[in-house]
């Protein structure tokens, strides 16, 4: 028994003994199951692990499989390496393809030619991406030194890579294999091919959409793509940043290194301007056309909206408005009242936790030329204060009010539809860790709320990462079904951002014990980070979007 070792599960709480060396992938096979779906990786000691890893000492293990968050992640990276693999089969690196940016469930991709993609190529690749899964290839993650992997990468013409290589050099660096095929990936990938069955390519504008099931329903896989909003917001930014030469974090960096991180920042700032501005013009055309007296902005957690509404505000000065700011925070039901989730916990992100008629009537009586008295909601205690002037709108006003529900038609039933305008804002985050490895618009927020939260709130990141997974939900129910009744897109994100980040994300997720779940989230989140040559956020303008999560902001919050 001396050769034998404890391992505690948590998925059926039982505790068995295995021989030393066992890997995951063996010992995820005596676990009870409730589900048919297959494992994809595991928390060993609140550490993230590939199903490959052994165990040596006693641990505590629970498997995840494709309707976990961080279980989906892996089902995404698997399968854009299967795909990788089917093109590089295909065309033997004659043409390089791009995973462009998620859209829905899925993702959009496109190859860097001038060549239409014909339906017989996208069935070819499909065809062999499904081969692929049917061969059970094994994927391994090992270890290698940099210099024979940036030969390989050399030999495949891997430019976007060679970039991240050569700006944060190593001795030593983690590479994912399939077969003959190596990709880099700042995340765990599933032990082998066979365990992705389920996804579905289409053709989509120039290149083709990869239809994933949602992790909320892993049996359903849809490859209609409805969202051609939020895909014209994203090529436009992708076309953006390929013409300032930061594409990847590879090339960012280089820019960084060759001392162009302030040219960078002021052409980052000085785009969102030129798009506020445009937001506004359109808002002033609505306006003088056909009546529009309200904008109403929503979007996902730390998405830049009140920033945005300030900014927006001041633009809609210059064309003769006069924007009048209402957060729909304040509108909240007192705290004994708020609905409850399915845990019992409050659901802030509910509609119902919106006091709907007392909004409606203070907007009906509003544009009927009334004063009325505005709430202003306390977080602290859960209580609902109220102003001491009367709020009243004048012939030139516009009543901007941001929040989460801004796009829903049931928060604004009473007000006509061409009287509204409708913003959808989110951090949809442009630059690509490569060519094959899209870097998550939700990371890219979650760094931003754990900042914010910090300074603002003194939250250590504990409780923010917490969280997120409930922010996460909500946000997959309240808001995303409604992104595209918007009838303007704005993408928050700035292309340097995740450099200035880093200094003041790091020293907060290295304060999260590891005896707690959300240590794994926190490693994973600096791995990502230390990708990323650190840009100094001195000359970031006072009004940045970026300042509202960093502190230094000049308006008032």
């Amino acid at each position: 028994m001396g050769d034998k070792i404890k391992v505690v599960c948590v998925n059926d709480s039982s505790v068995k003994e295995v021989a030393m060396g066992t890997s995951l992938a063996e010992i995820s096979l005596t676990v009870g199951r409730q589900t048919v779906r297959p494992y994809l990786a595991a928390y060993v000691n609140n550490r993230f692990k590939e199903l490959h890893y052994k165990i040596y000492t006693p641990v505590t293990v629970e498997f995840i499989d494709i309707s976990h968050f961080e279980g989906y992640r892996v089902y995404q990276r698997t399968i854009s390496f299967i795909l990788q693999k089917a093109v590089g089969d295909i065309w033997h690196e004659r043409r390089k393809l791009h995973i462009r940016h998620t859209l829905g469930s899925g993702f959009y991709c496109e190859f860097d030619d001038s060549d239409e993609l014909s339906q017989t190529q996208l069935e070819s690749i499909e065809r062999r991406m499904r081969s692929i899964v049917e061969e059970d290839i094994p994927i391994i993650r090992s270890r290698c030194l940099t210099a024979e992997l940036r030969q390989e990468y050399e030999r495949f013409g891997f430019d976007d890579r060679i970039a991240l290589l050569d700006t944060r050099p190593r001795l030593y660096s983690t590479v994912h294999r399939m077969g003959d095929t190596a990709g880099y990936f700042y995340g765990s990938l599933a032990p082998s091919t066979g365990y992705i069955r389920s996804f579905a390519l289409t053709r989509y504008y120039n290149g083709f959409y990869v239809a994933l099931p949602r992790h909320d329903d892993p049996d359903d896989v849809s490859s209609s793509v409805q969202l051609d909003k939020m895909f014209d917001i994203f090529h436009e930014y992708q076309m953006w940043i390929d013409i300032m030469g930061v594409p990847t974090v590879g090339e960012l960096n280089g820019k960084i290194l060759a001392g162009d991180g302030s040219e960078l920042i002021k052409i980052a700032e000085a785009f969102h301007e030129n798009k506020i501005a445009a937001i506004a013009a359109s808002i002033q055309q609505a306006n003088s056309s056909q009546g529009t007296r309200m904008v109403l902005i929503s979007g996902p957690s730390s998405s830049g909206k009140t920033t945005f509404s300030k900014r927006l505000g001041i633009q809609l000065r210059i064309l003769g408005l006069d924007p009048v700011l209402i957060s729909l925070d304040d509108y909240f039901v007192e705290r004994d009242k708020t609905p409850r989730d399915a845990s019992g916990e409050y659901d802030f992100e509910a509609l119902e936790a919106i006091d709907l008629e007392t909004l409606n009537d203070h907007l009906a009586r509003l544009f009927d030329g009334r004063s009325v008295e505005i709430p202003r909601y306390d977080f602290i205690s859960g209580k609902r204060q109220w102003h001491d002037k009367p709020l009243a709108l004048n012939d030139r006003s516009i009543l901007i009010m941001e929040g989460i529900h801004g796009l829903n038609p049931r928060l604004t039933p009473s007000i006509p539809d061409a009287a509204k305008f409708k913003i959808y804002i989110s951090c949809f985050t442009s630059v690509a860790m490569d060519n094959y490895s899209r870097i998550s618009t939700t990371d890219n927020r979650l760094l931003r709320r754990l900042i914010r939260d910090n300074s603002t709130r003194g939250y250590k990141a504990l409780p923010t990462l917490q969280r997120w997974p409930s922010v996460r939900r909500g946000e997959e129910r309240h808001i995303f079904p409604y992104q595209e009744n918007a009838d303007v897109m704005f993408n928050s994100s700035l292309f340097y951002e995740i450099s200035v980040l880093r200094a003041k994300a790091e020293p907060i997720l290295r304060e999260v014990p590891d005896t707690d779940p959300e240590y794994a989230e926190a490693r994973r989140l600096l791995k990502f980070l230390d990708n990323f040559i650190p840009v100094e956020p001195d000359e970031i303008p006072p009004t940045s979007l970026l300042r509202e999560f960093i502190g230094g902001s000049s308006f008032k919050y």
